[in-house]
């Protein structure tokens, strides 16, 4: 297993309408820098983004930033970050954060929250990385969607070994311990044999 250095936290840049999900976000980014983890993100001021962020510089973490400059003003880049990266694309944005980080966690969110995460995901299915990653799943956000996956599985276009892939809990704080625990390359590649 490598030593994880940096966690990847992808998440809404709104707060949604459930007081469930900022508290995960807090809780989730006090516990990253509790650990001495940096915390790795979309750099947004707003939304979950900036609530995952504020509590993790609050504890003493180190938080960085990666935002694509077309949504610098939109999303509105944080400003007290520790380190603020400003990309060209969106997905140099998700490049750079796979390139910085050893584990990945997806907190509730949007499409942009969604494509991270299938994103990420393909890329450990693939084997071009292989870092665990886990779904914080608060007050059953994802259950429609883990009910999709599984049912991917049950039609036949989705290993079982390739779901087991993600990781799920409703704790944000275990769900850590449990990403942090699981050995790089656990999950096996799609190209490797059943």
């Amino acid at each position: 297993m490598s030593e994880k250095k940096a966690v990847c936290v992808f998440c809404g840049s709104s707060t949604g309408k459930r007081s469930e999900y900022a508290e995960a976000a807090r809780r989730l980014g006090t516990a990253i820098a509790r650990r001495g983890l940096e915390l790795v993100y979309g750099a947004g001021h707003v939304g979950l983004m900036g609530v995952l962020a504020d509590a993790s510089l609050a504890a003493g973490g180190r938080v960085v930033g990666m935002i694509p400059r077309s949504l610098v003003d939109r999303e509105l880049a944080h400003a007290g970050l520790t380190e603020l990266l400003v990309v060209e694309t969106m997905h140099a944005r998700k490049a750079l954060m796979a390139e910085r980080s050893q584990a990945f966690l997806a907190l509730p969110g949007g499409y942009g929250t969604l494509d991270e995460l299938f994103e990420i995901l393909t890329w450990s299915q693939l084997g071009i990385h292989s870092h665990p990653v886990g779904l914080v799943n608060i007050a059953g956000y994802f259950d429609p969607l883990l009910a999709w996956i599984d049912g991917a599985v049950e039609g036949g276009l989705l290993r079982e070994k390739h779901r087991a892939m993600l990781l799920v809990g409703d704790d944000p704080e275990e769900l850590l311990e449990r990403v942090l625990a699981r050995g790089d390359g656990d999950a096996e590649s799609k190209w490797l044999p059943a």
